[in-house]
């Protein structure tokens, strides 16, 4: 979500949102403000304080285990849209690590959703709060099993359970246009996959369908209470996969308001205006993030400056302008052994690409080295791999 559209594997980290119903206390209201303003020990501390003050609450358990998988994608680098924009395949994605007690956490959270809902089911299959919070809880499990387990046919599973029970939920609330959530993510990205997956035995009679799943998620985006800003963000993310990032400014530019101390929001507008062929724009968003870095407001004083210059480096990058690219990724190479592996790694791996299409191969292939022994299992890692035999050529369209 570099100026290259977003690849398959990124379909299931837009299935992630808080998927909440209206916050009814204090405490989880709190939570998910930090949730969205990236403070995801402040947001589990809270989820978790939720939960012990109401433990049959079904819901309150989603919180906690979307709380405890969001937490994993963030130290990993997951949630920046530069892992999810190359052009590798969505099934080959790496693993996010995570810790035996977070693992245990998620685990424990889902089994108690699961078990809260499916009581509350068996008592009355039309409770319209146990559909939801089922289809929820089968909604996070899928993003936990495929991006954590690495158990993508699970995942895919869950994700049509997800979709299938919130169906049910639309039957009986046909005017939840929050409802409907679920069901755009689902017809999108299976519409998305290629006919090998569609023909698993689970999607039987499950085809997907991009435009309609588009159109669904404009709907709840415009007309949804508790879902509209996670369909924004969802919205966004598959305007820019189809190539649409004009329509995607306009979404981020209010999330930015709603969510200040979030910073990847302001990250994503300098992909968009670039992706839109808005370069200035881009540069002047990258100034602003720099100035409130020195500034340091809350939430910008867990940013890495690092982050910034990566940033500036990748865009000067796609414009071709190798020499920029070079000085701004000559301030986080340094350093890239200490800053996470998708700002690091990346920033060596572009560095060989710069030096490839100066010709200056002894430079480049050292560079690809460094992003190769750094993280050898990485996307970059793997792709700085092949660049050490055959030097990168950078396509004339792109």
């Amino acid at each position: 979500m570099g100026a290259v559209a977003i690849g398959m594997k990124s379909l299931f980290l837009i299935f992630l949102s808080s998927f909440a119903l209206a916050a009814d206390d204090p405490i989880t209201a709190r939570a998910f403000d930090h949730f969205y303003n990236l403070e995801c020990d402040e947001a589990i501390d809270d989820f978790q304080k939720a939960v012990e003050a109401a433990p049959n609450d079904a819901e309150r358990w989603n919180h906690l285990a979307q709380g405890i998988l969001y937490r994993a994608m963030f130290r990993s680098g997951a949630l920046e849209s530069e892992l999810v924009s190359g052009n590798n395949t969505f099934f080959n994605r790496n693993r996010i690590a995570t810790n035996e007690e977070d693992h245990r956490r998620f685990d424990e959270a889902i089994r108690r959703a699961l078990d809260l809902s499916s009581e509350a089911l068996a008592k009355n299959a039309q409770d319209p709060k146990a559909l939801w919070s089922n289809g929820i809880t089968y909604a996070i499990r899928s993003n936990y099993n495929f991006l954590v387990r690495k158990a993508w046919r699970d995942s895919l599973r869950d994700a049509t359970t997800a979709r299938l029970t919130h169906n049910r939920l639309s039957e009986i609330e046909p005017n939840l246009v929050d409802a409907k959530l679920l069901q755009g993510l689902h017809d999108y990205i299976v519409g998305s996959l290629p006919l090998t997956y569609k023909m698993l035995g689970f999607l039987a009679g499950v085809h997907g369908d991009k435009e309609k799943g588009i159109k669904t998620l404009e709907l709840v985006a415009q007309k949804g209470e508790t879902s509209r800003w996670d369909a924004q963000v969802f919205l966004g993310a598959t305007y820019r996969r189809e190539r649409m990032p004009q329509k995607a400014i306009p979404l981020l530019e209010p999330l930015i308001q709603r969510y200040p101390r979030n910073y990847l929001f302001r990250f994503e507008l300098v992909q968009m205006f670039a992706d839109a062929g808005r370069k200035d724009d881009a540069l002047k968003e990258l100034d602003e993030l720099e100035d409130l870095k020195r500034k340091n407001p809350p939430g910008y004083n867990r940013m890495d400056v690092a982050k910034i210059h990566y940033a500036r480096g990748n865009l000067l990058f796609w414009y071709r302008d190798y020499d920029g690219a070079l000085l701004s990724l000559s301030q986080v190479t340094p350093r890239a052994n200490q800053i996470d592996p998708n700002t690091g790694m990346n920033a060596w791996l572009r560095t060989g690409q710069c030096y490839d299409m100066k010709g200056q191969r002894a430079k480049a292939a050292q560079a690809f080295k460094q992003a190769v022994a750094g993280a050898p299992d990485s996307d970059a890692g793997k792709e700085a791999r092949k660049y050490l035999t055959s030097p990168y050529r950078r396509p004339a369209n792109q």
